[in-house]
C-alpha cells in the first residue's frame, strides 16, 4: 500500500460580485481545495500504478465536504466541478493521473452522481507552480455557461517528492455568461454531455 503522507490542506475560496458589469442578484461562489501529498512513486518507474488509486479515495472524499462545506453545506447549490494534479519534478505525468478516480468519484458521489465527466488537468512542475483547473457543468459538458478555470497553486509545494491534487468546485454560471449554448436549465442529464 503505498504512503501519500498529507503535509498540507489549503482552501481557497471566491465570492464573484461582478466582472465589469451589472452585479449579479446571487454572486458567484467558487471554492478550491488542495492537498500536498508525498508522492511514493518519486525518483523511480513503477510499471503497475492503478491500484494506487483505491488508497487516495478517502483523501479524495475529505476534499470534497471540505470543499462543500466551505461553499455553504448545501450540496444541491453546487453545479460546477473540475480536478487537477501538479506532480514535483521527481515525478512523472502519470502520478497525476492517480487522482482521476479517487477525486472525480468523491464530488459525484457527494454531488448527486453526477453524469458529466469532471475536467481535469495535470502536469509537473516546479516548487511555487501553478495550474489552471477547468470547471464544467455537473450534469451536462456542454452547458457553455460553466466552462471556466480556477488558478491555483500553493507557495511552498510541490517539493519534487510530492503531488498536490486538486479539486474544485462552483455555484451557478460565469457572471454575465451570454454565449448561447445548452441552458443549465434545459439539461436532461442523461448521458453527461446535455
Amino acid at each position: 500500500m503505498p504512503d501519500f503522507a498529507l503535509r498540507k490542506i489549503a482552501l481557497l475560496t471566491e465570492e464573484i460580485r461582478h466582472e465589469g458589469g451589472p452585479a449579479p442578484a446571487v454572486p458567484r461562489r467558487r471554492a478550491a481545495v488542495m492537498a500536498l501529498v508525498r508522492n511514493p512513486f518519486a525518483g523511480r518507474y513503477v510499471d503497475a500504478l492503478e491500484s494506487a488509486m483505491d488508497d487516495l479515495k478517502p483523501l479524495g472524499l475529505e476534499m470534497t465536504d471540505r470543499l462543500i462545506a466551505a461553499l455553504g453545506g448545501d450540496a444541491s447549490v453546487i453545479d460546477g466541478f473540475g480536478k487537477g494534479a501538479i506532480v514535483g519534478t521527481a515525478g512523472e505525468l502519470e502520478h497525476g493521473a492517480l487522482w482521476h478516480v479517487p477525486g472525480g468519484y468523491a464530488m459525484r458521489e457527494r454531488l448527486g452522481d453526477s453524469k458529466a465527466i469532471v475536467p481535469s488537468a495535470k502536469k509537473v512542475g516546479a516548487f511555487g507552480a501553478r495550474i489552471d483547473v477547468p470547471l464544467g457543468h455537473i450534469n451536462a459538458a456542454y452547458v457553455r455557461s460553466h466552462f471556466d478555470a480556477m488558478e491555483v497553486g500553493l507557495s511552498d509545494g510541490p517539493r519534487p517528492d510530492e503531488i498536490l491534487f486538486v479539486l474544485a468546485m462552483a455555484c451557478g454560471p460565469r457572471v454575465h455568461a451570454r454565449m448561447g449554448g445548452l441552458k443549465a436549465e434545459d439539461v436532461k442529464g442523461e448521458d453527461g454531455l446535455r
